[in-house]
This record gives structure tokens, C-alpha cells and sequence, in this order.
């Protein structure tokens, strides 16, 4: 049985819905985050030991890294579905967005959470300094590489209708979270495309019964 380590607010989230996805039975350990860091509980160093979700265990192999994890998951437990076959266009195109998702997309959406939430950290007479310099990073750095993967995504979500073709893979569920917090901190649903894609994969039965088991969480 496979158990999920699953924290708030989190990546982990995916995890559950590719396990939806795929009907392979699993259990779910839930840790929450500190209030007032946000950071997870040292709880979770005993499972890996950075401490960080997503992670899994699969007897006593233990699985971390979102993308490890998908292609874990489907390699052991998919029996193929999921994955575009060997040797194609689609596939090629599913390993690029499988790392893609956290090897590009999410470097400048975490410096967006940074940025905003450092004013609220500074030291009461430094605020008005910190906030100034965050705004200023944000608005000369990471907005621009924003909208350029902004861009890139609404592109190539009106060349087809998934990130990997025709049909539904894996790395869509890799893609959703960039896409999602995206929409939370960019205003990417403002893209047809992008709505679109996103309409879609809230609409799975699976997505949803992955959001009853793991609980709503927030991307902002």
C-alpha cells in the first residue's frame, strides 16, 4: 500500500490525484504546517531527510520529488496508462513537461510568494524599505519571466488540447499546480487556453475525489 506523506497547502496534492487517476489504492499520512513559518513539521524529516512533500513509501521504498514520484508511480502501478508510448513525438513532449513543471515553471511563482510575503516578515521599521525593494524585484525580474511562461503555456495549450497532444498523460497532473497558482498569483486564467485547460482537469472525477481525500488547498 502505498501511503502519501501529505502536507497542506502543498504540492503533494497532485500525488493523490495521479493515485485518483490510476485507482491504486493508498493511504494518507497528513502534516500540517506551521502557522507562522509555513514550513512543514520535523515530523516529516523522519520519513526523508530534507523534510519536504511530496514524498511517498511504497513498502520500504521511499519516493521523493513530485516528478520521481509520477514516474514512480507510473512505471510500478500505471501498467502503461498515463504515459504516451515509447519512442513517439508525445512522449518526448511528456518528459519535457514532466520536469519542466518544477525545474522552470515553479522558480519564479515561489519567488512571487517570497517577494510578497517579505514585507510582512520585516522587522516593524524596516517594512517600508523591504516592501520596496520586493515590489521592485517583482516588478523589473519576475513579472517579466512570468508573462514569458505565461505566454509559453497559453501557446502551447492552443496547439493542442494537453501539454503532451491529443490525450490526457501525467504530465498534465505535473502541470496543473505552475497553471493553478499561476492563475492564483498571475491572473493566467485570463488566458482562454488556460481557463480552458483548467476548467477541464477541475471537471475529473478523479481530480475532485483527490481534493475530498487530501482537503481544498491554496495556491496563493
Amino acid at each position: 500500500m502505498i501511503i502519501v506523506h501529505h502536507l497542506n497547502n502543498s504540492r503533494s496534492q497532485r500525488v493523490l490525484w495521479l493515485l485518483e487517476e490510476l485507482g491504486v489504492p493508498y493511504e494518507v499520512k497528513r502534516y500540517e504546517r506551521d502557522a507562522a513559518t509555513m514550513l512543514a513539521p520535523p515530523a516529516l524529516k523522519k520519513i526523508h531527510p530534507l523534510g519536504k512533500s511530496p514524498v511517498i513509501t511504497d513498502g520500504d521504498t521511499v519516493v521523493a520529488e513530485t516528478g520521481a514520484i509520477i514516474e514512480y508511480v507510473t512505471g510500478v502501478h500505471g501498467q502503461g496508462r498515463l504515459v504516451p508510448a515509447s519512442g513517439t513525438s508525445e512522449r518526448l513532449r511528456y518528459t519535457y513537461w514532466l520536469h519542466y513543471a518544477e525545474g522552470s515553471a515553479m522558480t519564479p511563482l515561489l519567488l512571487t510568494l517570497v517577494f510578497s510575503a517579505l514585507p510582512n516578515r520585516a522587522p516593524g521599521l524596516m517594512k517600508p524599505l523591504v516592501r520596496s525593494i520586493a515590489a521592485k524585484a517583482q516588478a523589473g525580474f519576475v513579472d517579466p519571466q512570468l508573462k514569458t511562461h505565461i505566454d509559453y503555456w497559453e501557446a502551447e495549450l492552443a496547439k493542442s488540447p494537453w501539454f503532451a497532444g491529443s490525450d490526457f498523460t501525467a504530465a498534465d497532473i505535473a502541470m496543473s499546480f505552475p497553471l493553478e497558482a499561476g492563475a492564483s498569483r498571475a491572473g493566467a486564467a485570463s488566458r482562454p487556453h488556460i481557463k480552458a485547460f483548467l476548467d477541464k482537469i477541475h471537471a475529473r472525477p478523479a481530480y475532485q475525489r483527490a481534493l475530498e481525500r487530501g482537503g481544498p488547498y491554496a495556491y496563493a
